[in-house]
Order: C-alpha cells, then structure tokens, then sequence
C-alpha cells in the first residue's frame, strides 16, 4: 500500500516545486528593490539608442568588464531592434565600472566617453559594441578598437590624455547615481514610461523577460 502511493506523491511534489519554480523566476516589477525614483532624468547629455522622444525608457547602468553586461547589451540591442521599431522603445547606457572587482573597469568607460566626445551618438554605441566583443579589452587596444569604428586613433588619443578630469566626474556621476537607486552589481537597468513609473530589472534578464516588462510599460 505504502509503495503504491509513492509514485503519485512524488509526482504530486515534483509538480509542486516545477510551479514554485516557474513562479520565483517569472520577471516582476521591483520598484521595492532601493528607491529607483532616484534614478536621474534623462536628458540630451545621455547616450540613446533608438527614439529620443520614446514613451518608454530603459536606463541601463553597466560595466564594460561585466560579463553579464556583455549578454545584456546584446538583449537590449534586440528588444530596441524589435520593440523600438515603432519609436515606442528607447535606451540609455551610463557607466557603472564596478572597480572594486575589474581594475580597468573606469578605463574602458573613459575611454568610451572620449568616443562620444571626438565622434558624438552613433560612434559611443559602436565602440561600446566593440569594447564587449572583445572584452576582456586591453586598454593598449583603445586606439585600434577606435579606428575599427572610423574614429581617428590622434583625435581620440588626445582626448583621452587631456579630458580625462570632465570624463571622470561624468563616470562617477553615473556610477553614484546607480549607487543611490540600491544598485548592487551589473546590469542594473530602469524601465521609465513617460519619465515616471520606475521599474527596476536588476540583473542580466532573458530577451523574453524584458520584453514582458517592456510590453507591460507599454500597456499603460
């Protein structure tokens, strides 16, 4: 008697822990998680991809040695590919280099704002693309990894030397806004609609769970 219910119960908590399971790792909204309404409005000095005047917004906080980053970026190239099509969906990247744990972390992050400086929007997002493919980056390779996207190896070397001092405050603002919102580690991303309704993804989510998120800001 006892072995012909063993089966069934099995069956019946195996069935239990898969729906647990499925629960615990469905994307939610975090908004509890630090306060992302600290998170800092975005603006024309930001790095955006995809609509400006996008009623949805994500923010993202990132680390260019952050191997999860790296996943992350691509994710979010596609969900602005597929979800900003319509201009609906936009994304910002500010810096978040995790020193602490990557030593050259705020190189590469220095070396990507040079880029934005000497080559502007379009040039920022190519050689941040760059920057993960190769990643780790050696910072000696900055030159070439700049020219690979046309970008002079001259012009970005010499602002690289000279505006490091208004690049670093701009990294550390970043980095302290992140730090403010409860950010514990990389990615750590904000899903704005229209600026307000904060929601935090913390962490390198699936294609499939931030579009869940995206089409749920979208709803409203």
């Amino acid at each position: 008697m006892k072995s012909s219910l063993t089966i069934p119960l099995a069956i019946i908590v195996g069935g239990v822990i898969v729906a647990v399971a499925v629960y615990v790792s469905m994307p939610k909204a975090q908004t509890s998680a630090g306060n992302p309404a600290l998170v800092r409005p975005v603006s024309t000095g930001d790095h955006i991809l995809g609509n400006p005047a996008a009623p949805v917004v994500i923010v993202e906080y990132s680390d260019f040695d952050c191997e999860f980053c790296k996943g992350f970026h691509d994710t979010l190239h596609q969900i602005v590919a597929n979800a900003g099509a319509t201009g609906k969906v936009a994304w910002v990247f500010r810096e978040f280099p995790l020193t602490e744990i990557h030593p050259t972390a705020f190189s590469h992050a220095r070396a990507a704002e040079c880029v934005a400086v000497v080559a502007g929007n379009d040039a920022f997002w190519k050689f941040s693309n760059a920057l993960f493919a190769n990643q780790p980056a050696d910072p000696a390779s900055y030159g070439t990894l700049a020219s690979s996207v046309g970008i002079s190896g001259s012009a970005f070397a010499t602002c690289y030397s000279t505006a490091s001092s208004t690049l670093d405050a701009r990294i550390t603002a970043d980095r302290q806004n992140a730090l403010d919102m409860g950010a514990q580690g990389t990615p750590y991303s904000i899903i704005l609609v229209n600026g307000k309704n904060p929601v935090v993804i913390a962490g390198g989510y699936s294609y499939d769970a931030v579009k869940q998120l995206v089409d749920q800001a979208l709803a409203q």
